[in-house]
């Protein structure tokens, strides 16, 4: 294993009626309160009714910020930074997906910032302190509900950034698989990719000995694999949403990453894609990812060959390392169409106009990745290859 430290700070509450902790959560913070949340699903489904509710025991006054984007802006991050200082606000609420918990970090780091928020999500700036938040998620998909990053889009120049800092662990957050069922079909097979490809980051690892962590990512592999068509099929399968919920979470606790330094460089391309053509982050991964593993294939072959046995039952008899791990790319990229992913670029009206751009945005340093480092040459002919 690789020397690591390990400190998570948020309080995950989790459950079944575990709204009902809300209001007493928030208490020790203050009353003045700003609520953040996105298109207005949790209007639909009652869920900001039971907030207010909660809210209403502690006598908060409540600020509202809505419509943060599935690509969360840095114009409406800008908007909750401006309410924090205009009213002093005490302690922020996220209620939504990890958009909205990304857009919240962001607000809450600018709060206590007296220059440009942007500065600490591009790198030039540190974030030395933060309004304390804690969010109420509806969204099996990030993990952002219990790490300390995030990721923000500045549409102007069309750059999207993942940033993070100590100050932006969310104090607590309430997880309760019923606030999951009414999430859209598409949407929870975003959420699903989503979290499978937190798994394969870091599970492309060079860290020696790390057994447990690969047995770790090989089981919140597989509980998905096995639990997210059973929620497409019935949104309110309360046992499906509750494993789906769990997996979000332990993929990107840092769990998984105790001594073990994964890759995390087809996240970066995606990002690229997404800031270009605002595409769902979920799905421009379906199509990218297994193209990653398969253009870099000298060096992924012993961890996919082992993915292939271990999580989709790939026979090894009489087959080269090389052959299994390319039938694991195959099963990967199968299971993800069942579900309904896409897998061509070209599903979402992208050709060959801006690839030169994107593989460029994606590894502005010379080389994007940690256990497979490429540059934006080799960034082009995957994303040539995901067309």
């Amino acid at each position: 294993m690789e020397p690591f430290i390990y400190q998570n700070p948020t309080k995950l509450i989790f459950g079944r009626d575990q709204l009902s902790a809300l209001s007493k959560e928030i208490k020790p913070y203050g009353t003045k309160i700003l609520l953040v949340y996105g298109g207005g699903s949790i209007k639909r489904n009652g869920l900001y009714d039971q907030v207010q509710q909660q809210l209403t025991e502690i006598n908060a006054t409540v600020f509202e910020l809505s419509g943060v984007e599935p690509n969360p802006r840095l114009t409406t991050v800008q908007k909750g930074i401006d309410i924090c200082k205009a009213e002093q606000i005490d302690f922020i609420l996220a209620v939504g997906g990890g958009s909205v918990i990304d857009g919240t970090k962001a607000i809450a780091a600018g709060a206590k910032f007296e220059g440009n928020v942007w500065d600490i999500i591009a790198k030039k700036a540190n974030a030395t302190d933060a309004l304390p938040f804690g969010t109420v998620l509806t969204l099996a998909a990030t993990g952002s509900e219990m790490n300390a990053g995030s990721v923000i889009t500045n549409w102007e120049t069309q750059e999207k950034i993942g940033w993070g800092s100590p100050f932006v662990f969310p104090r607590f957050s309430i997880l309760d698989p019923v606030h999951t069922f009414s999430v859209p079909k598409d949407q929870t097979i975003y959420g699903t990719v989503d979290i499978m490809s937190h798994v394969l980051e870091q599970y492309f690892s060079h860290a020696p000995n790390v057994p447990l962590n690969e047995r770790f990512a090989e089981s919140i592999l597989r509980t998905v694999i096995e639990a997210a068509p059973r929620a497409l099929e019935n949104p309110e399968d309360y046992e499906a949403r509750e494993s789906i919920l769990y997996c979000g979470t332990m993929a990107l606790n840092g769990t998984l990453s105790m001594g073990m330094t994964g890759d995390w460089g087809t996240h970066s391309i995606e990002h690229a894609v997404s800031a270009v053509y605002d595409i769902p982050h979920g799905g421009g991964l379906a199509i990218i990812f297994p193209n990653w593993i398969k253009y870099n294939l000298d060096t992924t072959t012993p961890k996919m060959k082992q993915l292939a046995i271990r999580v989709f039952g790939v026979d090894s008899t009489n087959k080269s390392d090389r052959e299994i791990a390319i039938e694991g790319i195959e099963k990967l990229r199968e299971y993800w169409n069942s579900i309904g992913a896409p897998n061509r670029l070209a599903d979402y009206g992208i050709n060959e106009e801006r690839l030169t751009d994107m593989a460029e945005k994606a590894a502005p340093s010379g080389t994007v990745g940690r256990f497979q480092p490429v540059s934006p040459q080799d960034v082009y002919e995957i994303l040539k290859m995901s067309l």
